[in-house]
């Protein structure tokens, strides 16, 4: 029996954890929606033809939503379904909008007239956004839950087990998101069609969800092994008239002649328990600590969107996108999450330094600040050689056009159609060779070319063009932008300082905030924790939105010393912060409140006796008359 009175299934342990422990962190939960992300925005780009701003805002949105509905998950699990109940449910949701996602992928649904293009794209843009809809709804329920499901199966004796296992759990999904950046750019990388051949984005999200089916099936197989600890009514909606009395009821005692008390919490005590009011107070102080986070998530979270972006102009082979420098960051979290734990953690409390989680929290801040300042540097350099294009474009095709034939440079200029694509109009940045197809309605001609990265060029269909086998021998090219130079492996370290800062930040976080909430009270401020990474993403559309800065790396430098600042406040947040131990606390009120109901029943008892005792002097005396 715990602490705070709850009946622990007997479990079986291994190396001190228990059975059950294994069927969570090694279950692939995290590599599904780590396996979207991977090509969500060039899915955005280059399928749904967004421009990169809206691909951005959009993409920014999603994360934003998935970080957002962790309130409704943990409001569900706390108060009505259990952890249990609502991680199942609400992975079948999950996959339900992955499946949506790979159809809304199938560009043949449209395709009538069999050019290799969708003819109708507002049906897939409905369908993709309704997908991700579902699955920012079933992360929502998952993400709150799974961690705080897996801190509930770990005893009272086993603390340091417990704390360890966030370690290990947040490296399972990492290791879940390499294989995701590694393996869903090669399946989007396939080519797939009914009528003609595309890349294979429905690959890339219907596999995903297939192994989305897989991992419940495996957390469903320890079902027997779990402690499942049972739902404790709306706790939210007691906590939120807890706090709504609290305020009413300070508001209608505001005068002077009212003495003061030590919480304004406090003034709820004529209706609450006080146990449900000290959980409370520890809820309030945590998310008063939260409030300066998001901003390392604001930072954070753009790897995904302007990072890539940013990789699309410079040297490298971008489209097998598992050479790309995002696959540093998995692979360093795999590296530096057991490197901490078991030798620079140690090896800094052996020094004497008290590195407490707050601390480390702050330094993982500072960390992902350097790293923008590093991105910002390597967009100076990607600037030297990158023009604008775009004028360029709109030049060439007035004067190279030709009356007879379409014209080539339009593949530059405008959507044009190939024999296998249709392109974008700076998909020139993006790849290495490129065949198309020039018609006149009866005869054709297929072109191939080497394109570096970042070049532009004009191909030229001479007066004496001659259809046949050696037509394309006739074109010629002329390189109007050398290709660019400056590599994609100059985005490493910016990768490698941010990964860093969010080993030493959010591995801790969530530890801190599972260690610091009530026991009734885990996934709601695992939520709030999540909140604050729905809260990040908003800030990138806001900021981005009101700067309306041009140079992208002056971007960089803006979220850079914002972070800087934020940092700074933090610090002094946590300075003043003082460490709870919620079920201590929580024992206390408990035997507190014990002792006062014994106290109640003392006191009771003792005036029945003096009733009684009256009653039989009264008694007495009628009978001595």
């Amino acid at each position: 029996v715990s602490n705070d009175g709850e009946l622990y299934t007997p479990s079986a342990d291994v190396c001190g954890y228990p059975v059950s422990i294994f069927f969570i962190v090694f279950c692939p939960l995290g590599i599904t929606i780590m396996a979207l992300w991977t090509v969500l925005v060039l899915y955005f780009r280059y399928f749904l033809r967004f421009d990169d701003d809206l691909a951005t805002s959009i993409y920014h949105t999603f994360v934003a939503l998935c970080y957002l509905t962790p309130i409704l998950g943990a409001v569900v699990a706390d108060s009505w379904l259990g952890k249990f109940k609502t991680i199942i449910y609400l992975s079948i949701v999950y996959a339900i909008g992955q499946v949506v996602m790979a159809v809304s992928a199938i560009h043949d649904i449209t395709d009538t007239d069999r050019d290799g293009t969708p003819d109708n794209l507002t049906l897939h843009i409905v369908l993709s956004m309704v997908g991700l809809l579902l699955i920012a709804l079933g992360t929502g329920g998952i993400k709150p839950c799974v961690a705080a499901f897996g801190g509930d199966q770990f005893q009272d004796h086993q603390a340091k087990q417990r704390s360890t296992f966030f370690s290990v759990f947040y490296l399972c999904i990492n290791g879940g998101s390499l294989l995701s950046t590694i393996i869903t750019p090669i399946l989007r990388g396939q080519e797939c069609g009914i009528h003609s051949q595309q890349k294979c984005y429905p690959l890339a999200f219907g596999v995903p969800a297939a192994l989305m089916v897989v991992a419940l099936v495996v957390f469903i197989i320890g079902s027997g092994m779990y402690h499942k600890t049972e739902p404790q009514g709306n706790i939210m909606l007691d906590v939120c008239k807890c706090i709504g009395f609290a305020i009413k009821n300070r508001f209608r005692h505001r005068s002077s002649s009212y003495p003061k008390r030590m919480h304004w919490m406090d003034w709820a005590e004529e209706k609450y328990e006080k146990l449900l009011i000290a959980q409370i107070k520890m809820v309030l102080k945590v998310l008063f600590l939260y409030i300066p986070l998001p901003m390392f998530w604001t930072l954070f979270d753009q790897k995904g969107s302007r990072w890539t972006l940013q990789a699309t102009t410079m040297d490298g082979n971008f489209v097998r996108l598992q050479n790309h420098p995002t696959t540093v960051n998995p692979i360093l979290i795999l590296t530096l999450v057991p490197i901490m734990d078991s030798v620079v953690y140690p090896l800094i409390k052996k020094c004497g330094l008290n590195f407490t989680p707050l601390r480390r929290m702050t330094v993982g801040m500072f960390l992902a600040a350097m790293a923008f300042v590093a991105a910002a540097l390597v967009q100076i350099q990607i600037d030297v050689s990158v023009y604008n294009t775009s004028t360029l474009c709109g030049r060439w095709h007035k004067e190279y056009a030709a009356k007879s034939l379409k014209c080539v440079c339009r593949y530059f200029c405008l959507h044009y159609k190939t024999h296998k694509h249709r392109f974008p109009k700076h998909l020139f940045l993006l790849i290495s060779r490129a065949t198309f197809t020039i018609t006149n309605g009866a005869n054709t001609c297929e072109y191939s070319r080497e394109f570096g990265f970042g070049s532009s060029y004009t191909l030229l269909i001479p007066s004496h063009f001659a259809w046949g086998p050696t037509c394309s021998e006739s074109i010629s090219g002329v390189e109007d932008i050398q290709p660019n130079s400056f590599h994609m492996g100059w985005q490493i370290p910016q990768y490698f300082l941010i990964t860093c800062g969010e080993v030493v930040f959010s591995v801790t976080g969530l530890e801190f905030s599972y260690s610091q909430a009530p026991s009734n009270m885990k996934a709601v401020l695992q939520a709030g924790w999540l909140f604050t990474v729905a809260i990040g993403n908003f800030i990138v559309l806001i900021v981005a939105e009101i700067a309306q800065i041009e140079e992208q790396w002056a971007e960089f430098v803006l979220f850079a010393s914002l972070l800087v600042a934020v940092c700074v406040i933090f610090s002094i947040m946590a300075y003043f912060y003082t460490y709870m131990d919620p079920a201590e606390i929580e024992a206390q009120f408990r035997d507190k409140g014990g002792k006062e109901e014994s106290d109640k029943e003392e006191l009771q008892m003792q005036k029945k006796d003096v009733v009684d005792h009256h009653n039989e002097d009264d008694e007495a005396k009628q009978t001595k008359m």
